[in-house]
């Protein structure tokens, strides 16, 4: 494997944000030309959980109970509090504890 050194490590990130601001801007000139209807416009709200749940979902499969305990323990924080921040240090906390005391 060869070295690129700092010339190459520049390019990839280069190169990596031209592409992330490719497809964001190809995402919004094709939904430009999309008319949304109230069906589509419903699609799209759901789009952020169904993201959620896709990444979450196969690593409280991976690592058990104490992530579902975690997992459950955020929710239940986010329901109760409104706070992203919270929520998260909630959930961490909870599934520490429990990997603590089950393993």
């Amino acid at each position: 494997m060869s070295d690129l050194g700092e010339a190459g490590t520049l390019a990839a990130i280069g190169t990596m944000a031209a592409v992330t601001y490719a497809m964001r801007a190809g995402g919004f000139w094709l939904m430009s030309r999309v008319r949304l209807t109230a069906r589509l416009r419903r699609t799209l709200e759901a789009l952020p959980g169904t993201v959620v749940v896709a990444t979450v979902l196969p690593i409280a499969v991976r690592e058990g109970l104490p992530a579902l305990l975690g997992i459950a323990a955020a929710c239940s924080a986010m329901v109760l509090r409104r706070n992203d921040f919270l929520a998260v240090i909630v959930g961490m906390a909870v599934a520490a504890l429990a990997r603590a005391w089950l393993i």
